[in-house]
């Protein structure tokens, strides 16, 4: 059965792994243990070769009823920092927090426990069921590194569920933006501020006059825009020679991306030329966006688990990116689905044991077993 006591001690000996991204070697160990102990063997993959990771990606195929499409469950390894020494602490009402010097790891170690749990009911059970495939990936804090190295070629699963989301039980985000990243170099010239300032062409300055024009924050429904860091200058009476800026653009249409970071480059070189001042760019497309129809069969059989478990289902579309991102790219279509994760990337993160025992119960359900 799925418990509650035995759902405490899987999530806490999770928890208590070190996990950062690229430094997943025992988690790795640790999941393939863990399955092992019940018949199933996670083949490691050899993209740690790729990614720079410790470990490489788990990959297993369960056979099932050959009458039923298979599905793909996938969850990630690795924890965003403070990720070193993090223990489960556990309170009244079965809530789970750190120690408050750490992350939790919820995000994603409770969607590791929710699938374990399932698939050690239907092995203890010997439940029928459909195919099922599990991929637990390397990096995803990293902009999906080990999803974007993994080997699609032998996946048999059209359909898959990430188990990857904050939000309340029952809900799931069925579109995910394109994810854009930029730098931008400006070169100018030094010169000494107070006796031959006009012998000088001033980096930030150039770097100043395109921001003042480019559009951030919330540009349209589907898209925001950000300059996060900026950097130049040597000195208070030097003529900044150079100044770097980053940022990113996010939106749930690709090529609206595109054309915002071809607007905020064109920007950039205008007002780097005009002083005199050269441009060095560069942008790296991280994710893809992508969106499941509301009436496919991924959306149908995930709304009809999450009624018959009592819940009311609630879709919608994030601003944060996944694995998804990259199985739509492959032609999976999927949905990355709310698993007990709350206050992420934080120290103050959270989640519940009953809330990852009713997410075991929707997986059970999604794989006809209930």
């Amino acid at each position: 059965m799925i418990t509650h006591e035995h759902i405490k001690a899987t999530f806490a000996s999770l928890v208590a792994i070190d996990s950062p991204s690229l430094s997943e070697r025992e988690m790795a160990d640790h999941i393939k243990a863990l399955f092992a102990g019940i018949g199933i063997a996670l083949l490691e993959d050899k993209s740690g070769t790729v990614t720079g990771s410790t470990a490489g990606n788990l990959y297993a195929y369960i056979e099932g009823d050959q009458t039923l499409e298979p599905v793909l469950l996938a969850a990630h390894m690795d924890t965003v920092a403070p990720a070193c020494k993090k223990q489960a602490v556990f309170h009244d009402g079965d809530r789970v927090t750190s120690d408050g010097t750490t992350v939790l790891g919820a995000d994603d170690l409770a969607g590791v426990t929710a699938i374990y749990e399932a698939l050690r009911k239907i092995r203890e059970q010997g439940s029928s069921h459909r195919p099922v495939e599990l991929l637990f990936t390397t990096g995803e804090e990293l902009y999906c590194k080990g999803a974007n190295a993994f080997d699609f070629s032998n996946i048999r699963s059209r359909s898959a569920y990430v188990l990857d989301l904050s939000g309340e039980i029952g809900s799931a985000a069925y579109a995910a933006p394109t994810l854009l990243s930029f730098e931008a170099r400006i070169q100018g010239r030094a010169s000494h501020a107070g006796f031959r300032p006009e012998a000088g062409i001033n980096a930030i300055l150039a770097a100043a006059k395109a921001i003042a024009q480019l559009p951030q924050g919330h540009i349209d429904e589907e898209t925001t825009g950000n300059i996060g860091v900026i950097h130049g200058g040597a000195g208070t009476n030097i003529v900044s020679e150079a100044c770097t800026v980053k940022g990113e653009i996010r939106s749930l249409k690709h090529e609206r991306a595109l054309a915002l970071l071809q607007q905020y480059k064109s920007t950039f070189e205008k007002e780097a030329y005009a002083l005199g001042a050269s441009l060095v760019w560069t942008d790296t497309v991280n994710i893809i966006a992508y969106e499941t129809p509301a009436d496919s069969d991924t959306t149908t059989a995930y709304r009809r688990a999450v009624v018959q478990e009592g819940l009311t289902p609630s879709l919608y579309r994030t601003f944060g990116g996944s694995d998804n991102n990259v199985f739509a790219q492959h032609g999976i279509e999927g949905l990355v689905i709310a698993t007990s994760m709350n206050n992420v990337h934080t120290c103050q993160e959270y989640c519940s044991i009953p809330e990852i025992a009713q997410v075991s119960r929707i997986l059970l359900r999604l794989l006809n077993c209930q």
